[in-house]
């Protein structure tokens, strides 16, 4: 899977989202090796750290989730509206999609 940034700005976030998460990786590993032979302060600020970041990775991913969720209400919307609007040409396109996709299922074969 791929992180680089397309210059979308949906990308930026994306990118962040993943930062945040290798961040909760690197700590965790850290608090692995921190705590096999203690318990002292390391393995507590190793532990705060990677709280800090898990905390924070969870309110990038909740707001991704939103965001995603209002995108695809509004296209909905949208598509809702146009279809309202002009029926005849959905229904057109409709058609053109189903034959289009039959062709090719059937050239499949």
């Amino acid at each position: 899977m791929s992180t680089k940034s397309t210059g979308v700005p949906g990308d930026v976030g994306k990118e962040k989202l993943m930062q945040d998460f290798r961040a909760v990786v690197a700590d965790a590993e850290e608090l692995l090796r921190a705590t096999a032979g203690q318990a002292g302060e390391k393995a507590a600020a190793a532990r705060e750290r990677i709280q800090e970041n898990l905390a924070a990775a969870k309110a990038r991913l909740t707001a991704a989730e939103e965001a995603v969720v209002a995108k695809t209400k509004q296209a909905a919307h949208v598509t809702d509206e146009y279809v309202h609007e002009n029926p005849w040409k959905a229904v057109g396109v409709g058609v053109g999609v189903g034959l289009i996709v039959g062709m090719l299922i059937s050239r499949g074969r």
